[in-house]
């Protein structure tokens, strides 16, 4: 056994099939899926059909075109997908499609606090996740204050000045109550979902995006962090080079990490992120993995992606700085695109799955790497991913020839 096979976590070393789907496309009356009956019933299925895995998309809260990649927090949950139903102090009233109204979390918030069993776990919620969800809860409700992303707001808030802070905070401390109280319920519903999982045999496999969103709590409370200028605006954009995908590249308009920054921190930050996953997932994708080897890092301001340069990144360091505080990981490499040795060493040095997908297997040779007969032990194995048609309307596109010759290698 090699020294990276010898560092496979357990439950990556036996063999499973699952199923991605985001909680969003479960079954409902509103507009997205939501953690109660359907998810229950979703799960139930899953382990009657004898597959081990739930893989989600990110749960946090998705940008306004629904995108779960560009959140306005890494911590928090997506309160659209809180079971109204499965909530104190709701009977009888009306909920909107989009979720609770402030006057509905209100009532919520009562009815917990009336709950002395409900109020301790409340309380100790608050306690044990308040590193990000303090600024999490300003952060909303300053933006919705200031209808505009951070970087815009008024000096003092911006820069964070903590005497403008505490009056933000006295100020719309009811906005903030009205949060905490969400991403309470938010999860403590996926939690016990989770825990039926478990009992049912089904690990939950999450998705953690490498890069945040530049208007983000995250971003404001830790400008340090992250390649900003005095004015909170990106001095480097983070994105990928031209490709067969895109001649110009692909801008991402998220910053680029202070690696530097974080080392001097004992990559505190991204420990604190990784254990706020680890509640949630019993496994984790890793997107964009080979970021963390180096990143294309383009400078703000530029129309393409032509001209960036690639920076080192963090590398094992990190993994190693998260493993001794949390203890060893379950974790997936996205490795799609343009892989080099260096980050092929990277995840096999790190015991990391990497993934291969069937709709990318029959367009060139019988040397294409997701051609099943050329998969490594240590892969997971897509139909397709997110950003791929689905298999039926995949294969309907096919010229009949090509059906022919897949069906015949198959």
């Amino acid at each position: 056994m090699t020294e990276s096979m010898s560092r496979i976590h357990p439950l990556l070393a036996q063999r499973r099939a699952g199923v991605l789907l985001h909680p969003t496309s479960l079954p409902g009356s509103g507009p997205v899926g939501r953690l109660g009956a359907a998810a229950e019933a979703w799960i139930d299925g899953l382990a009657e059909s004898g597959f081990t895995l739930w893989q989600t998309l990110p749960l946090c809260p998705p940008d306004s075109l629904g995108s779960p990649y560009q959140s306005c927090s890494v911590f928090a949950g997506d309160e659209r997908l809180v079971d109204p139903e499965r909530l104190p102090g709701l009977t009888g009233e009306p909920v909107v499609d989009s979720g609770l109204t402030p006057a509905q979390w209100d009532a919520v918030h009562h009815a917990l606090m009336a709950d002395g069993h409900l109020h301790a776990r409340f309380e100790a919620f608050c306690a044990a996740e308040r590193h990000w969800l303090e600024d999490f809860a300003l952060y909303q409700a300053i933006k919705a204050r200031e209808g505009a992303p951070w970087h815009a707001w008024p000096e003092p808030l911006r820069d964070r000045d903590a005497v403008a802070l505490e009056q933000a905070a006295s100020e719309l401390a009811a906005s903030m109550v009205r949060t905490r109280t969400a991403q309470f319920f938010f999860d403590a519903q996926w939690r016990a979902l989770r825990q039926r999982a478990h009992e049912r045999g089904v690990l939950l496999f999450g998705d953690l995006p490498i890069f945040v969103a530049h208007d983000s709590a995250d971003v404001w409370a830790h400008r340090a962090l992250f390649h900003l200028d005095d004015a909170g605006q990106m001095t480097q954009v983070a994105g990928v080079p031209p490709d067969y995908f895109s001649a110009d590249g692909q801008l991402w308009n998220m910053p680029h990490y202070r690696w530097d920054v974080l080392a001097a921190q004992g990559y505190r930050w991204w420990i604190d992120r990784m254990r706020r996953q680890g509640a949630w997932f019993d496994l984790i994708r890793i997107d964009h993995f080979r970021g963390f080897e180096s990143a294309w890092a383009v400078p703000a301001g530029a129309p393409n992606a032509i001209h960036g340069t690639w920076q080192p990144a963090a590398g094992a360091a990190l993994f190693a700085a998260i493993e001794s505080v949390l203890g060893p990981q379950a974790l997936v490499a996205e490795d799609l695109g343009l892989i080099t040795p260096e980050v092929d060493g990277l995840r096999l040095a790190l015991g990391m799955p990497g993934m291969r997908v069937l709709q990318f297997a029959f367009d060139s040779d019988a040397q294409n790497p997701h051609l099943p007969h050329n998969f490594e032990p240590l892969t997971v194995v897509y139909p397709g991913t997110h950003d791929n048609p689905t298999l039926c309307g995949w294969w309907c596109t096919l010229p009949q020839a090509r059906q022919d010759e897949i069906r015949d290698y198959l």
